[in-house]
């Protein structure tokens, strides 16, 4: 078995990368591959793939031959996203074309495990009843419609042979990712106040809002687990990754903050307040259990604890922004 996996270096990357490695066993062979090319302390050497060029695209399937292709490589947050559409749509749909047909001429036996967003489903959240793969498909913004364009890509090309499983996570957190995100968004700011580098207040934006969450170690096994058990899953098949609980985004930050060793005060700040800011968006992800018996197994309050553990431990110099 040999996977590739694009967008390695990214916050999941290890993860999945380690989730692999304990579920497949030492018979495995991954090669990592990323934007930048370089030496990775737990992956180790990452080769150079940019997905959005097709030619390379081809080359390394060409070279790897791959039996398996974990596809990670995107655009992490819809912040990022709406800020740069030109290059998000390249990367999400471009780049999941370009590994799809390289597949198909290079390796067509080799199975695509392509990682979308629970955020297609968009404003078919709006009633709050948990989604299953069968909600349709409502994007409200242009990370999610890029999410969804190269669904219906790849879903298309299943006519022509291609085999691949999509999975749409839902949020997922843990030490590592971006402050683009609520839960470390909160954490660093609090970590910052805890070693004196800002006053104790946190601005805030809509702290109603509930949500889905993740430990990012739970999704990591979505992933291997359907790498692994590919021969089994129809072509086409899409998978949701969710924990079917919805998370006041105020329960996390009071959550935090009773971990926090300074008093911290909270202000609302108009200006983090999200346009089509859905109430409530909660998966159904049983598709996942009866067909790969995955389910969620991390307590979340430990991965918010774990969290900020990470922000207090990297230093003033990284902290400080």
């Amino acid at each position: 078995m040999k996977i590739l996996i694009t967008g390695a270096t990214g916050f999941v990357g290890p993860y999945a990368v380690e989730a692999v490695r304990r579920i497949a066993g030492p018979d495995c062979e991954i090669v990592a591959t990323a934007r930048q090319a370089g030496e990775h302390r737990s992956l180790g050497v990452v080769e150079t793939l940019d997905v959005t060029d097709a030619g390379a695209v081809r080359q390394s399937l060409a070279k790897h031959r791959p039996s398996h292709v974990l596809n990670l490589a995107g655009i992490a947050s819809p912040a990022t996203a709406a800020q740069q559409p030109g290059l998000t749509w390249r990367v999400h749909v471009g780049g999941a074309l370009n590994l799809a047909n390289g597949l198909l001429d290079v390796a067509p036996e080799a199975l695509l495990v392509h990682v979308g967003s629970g955020l297609v489903y968009g404003s078919s959240a709006i009633d709050g009843v948990p989604l299953d793969e069968a909600a349709a498909i409502a994007p409200v913004d242009s990370y999610a419609a890029s999410k969804a364009a190269a669904d219906e890509a790849l879903g298309a090309l299943v006519r022509s042979g291609l085999r691949c499983v999509l999975m749409r996570p839902f949020n997922h957190t843990g030490p590592g990712q971006s402050e683009d995100f609520v839960v470390p968004s909160f954490a660093a700011r609090i970590a910052r106040i805890e070693a004196g580098l800002a006053e104790p207040v946190l601005d805030v934006g809509n702290l109603e809002a509930e949500r889905d969450f993740l430990d990012v170690r739970d999704v990591a096994d979505a992933y291997a687990m359907a790498l692994l058990q590919g021969e089994s899953i129809p072509a086409g098949e899409v998978f949701n990754i969710g924990s079917g609980v919805p998370r006041r985004v105020q329960s996390l930050l009071e959550t935090l903050l009773s971990m926090s060793t300074v008093a911290i005060a909270v202000r609302q700040d108009p200006a983090r307040q999200r346009r089509n800011d859905l109430p409530r968006v909660v998966a159904d992800s049983s598709r996942i259990g009866r067909q790969l018996g995955w389910q969620a197994k991390h307590d979340f309050g430990t991965t918010l604890a774990n969290v900020l553990h990470y922000w207090r431990g990297q230093g003033p110099d990284n902290v400080r922004r």
